[in-house]
């Protein structure tokens, strides 16, 4: 199901409603936010020289960095008065990133969301259970404002005691799951310890997931878990952004379709923030044309993918973002080599004798880096000689894929940390001068 008929607008269509947002945004926010006000002089650029869409180059960057340095309300171009919803994000690595919303924004992010949810096979039909968590992330709420819209049935029943969420998913019916793709599997597999079979004892024929990374080696143990008929779809969003709705999978799997008419993305080089053509990979930059609280222009999002124009088998014509590659502040430089963990979870994922939960280790020792990834047995191994061609068999194919060799340790089943929310699975640790 098509939500909105800006879904298939023509590219000229498109960037003709892109331009005119694009050049009231830039001039509201020139006018109303002094901190953007500073960096577009200090770039020698005005409002009145944004004349076409190709002159978004001319405009300076926003980064996570920026937030933090005018925190809270800094970048905000509407008085605190004119806010009806204040997020934030944890702030663990120094000063939360504050967002916040207008009525119209509200507005804007329902609309959105329904979009994302449409295109991820989500009707008026559906009871949708929401285990995201509920607070100052963004998550949980946008989705739910989104589903609601459509009609769908909401079950907030937000993260933790998972006996309870499948008790809710069997006693309510629950027909599509809001969940890191990461507890979407600890859900099927405490389901499976009950004796309750995803496939056949609960009715769940849809998944939403975000808020991170969906490998398509992560979609297949989902299939595996929930079932081949259920339609598992990835969405993106960031808080700083708006949340969840800036982009979604339709049924065909083949990109996130953006919401272009909300948002306009570009691909960057990351190192010298040169503008890449349409079909390379880099990093994602996004700028944000219809939001009154909080516009964002230029936003680097540090996120790894590429764009899409060709129009979707689906109907939709809007851009769409390959599955992301990782972000560029994630990836590990080992002994030279540049590392995404997603690689490492394609390769694990791969490997029937091991489960779907690892961690990555990063260690130094005598000035050389040491790539330690512990990984859990689907079953016990009766014998020593077994562990090790398994141990083998994985350092062999990780080596193929990353150029270099990594220590494997195996671990008993039920072993790894599970996680609820976002997946932590990555303890660099060579500033710490410890060594395991």
């Amino acid at each position: 199901m098509i939500w909105a008929k800006e879904e298939t607008m023509s590219r000229a269509e498109i960037e003709q409603i892109q331009l005119s947002r694009l050049q009231e945004t830039v001039t509201r926010v020139y006018e109303k936010v002094q901190p953007y006000r500073r960096k577009m002089d200090e770039a020698g650029v005005k409002p009145q020289d944004i004349k076409t869409l190709k002159d978004l180059e001319k405009l300076p960057f926003i980064t996570k960095q920026d937030m933090r340095d005018n925190y809270p309300f800094g970048l905000f171009a509407v008085p605190k008065e004119k806010l009806v919803r204040i997020h934030a994000s944890s702030g663990t690595t120094g000063k939360p990133t504050v967002v916040g919303y207008t009525r119209k924004d509200l507005e804007m992010w329902t609309e959105c969301v329904s979009r994302i949810a449409a295109m991820g096979g989500a009707d008026g039909t559906d009871v949708a259970q929401i285990c995201f968590g509920y607070g100052m992330f963004t998550g949980a709420l946008g989705l739910h404002y989104g589903l609601e819209n459509m009609g769908a049935a909401m079950v907030p029943s937000s993260t933790g005691n998972t006996e309870k969420q499948i008790m809710f998913m069997k006693d309510f019916g629950t027909t599509l799951l809001v969940a890191t793709p990461s507890y979407a599997l600890r859900i099927a597999e405490v389901a499976l310890q009950l004796g309750i079979d995803p496939k056949k004892d609960l009715g769940v024929k849809i998944g939403l997931l975000g808020s991170e990374l969906l490998t398509e080696a992560m979609r297949a143990e989902m299939h595996k878990l929930w079932g081949d008929d259920m339609l598992v779809t990835s969405n993106y969003g960031m808080s700083e952004l708006m949340g969840p709705g800036v982009s979604g999978e339709c049924e065909y799997l083949c990109g996130m379709h953006m919401n272009e008419d909300f948002f306009i993305p570009e691909i960057i080089d990351p190192k010298t923030g040169r503008v890449l053509p349409p079909g390379e990979k880099g990093e994602l930059v996004i700028t944000c044309i219809y939001k009154e609280a909080l516009p964002l222009i230029r936003y680097r999002t540090k996120d790894v993918t590429r764009l899409i124009y060709e129009p979707c088998k689906c109907g939709r014509t809007t851009v769409r973002m390959e599955n992301l590659d990782g972000r560029t502040d994630d990836m590990l430089k080992i002994r030279g080599v540049n590392v995404f963990p997603s690689q490492i979870e394609e390769v694990l994922l791969g490997i029937e004798e091991i489960g779907p939960h690892y961690e990555i280790i990063v260690t130094r020792k005598d000035h050389t880096d040491r790539l330690e990834i512990r990984v859990e047995l689907v079953q016990p191994m009766d014998t020593y000689k077994k562990l090790e061609e398994l141990e083998q068999k994985i350092k062999h194919k990780l080596r193929m894929v990353l150029g270099l060799d990594a220590k494997i340790r195996l671990e008993s089943p039920n072993t790894l940390q599970r996680f609820e929310g976002k997946a932590k699975r990555v303890k660099d640790l060579r500033n710490m001068n410890t060594t395991l």
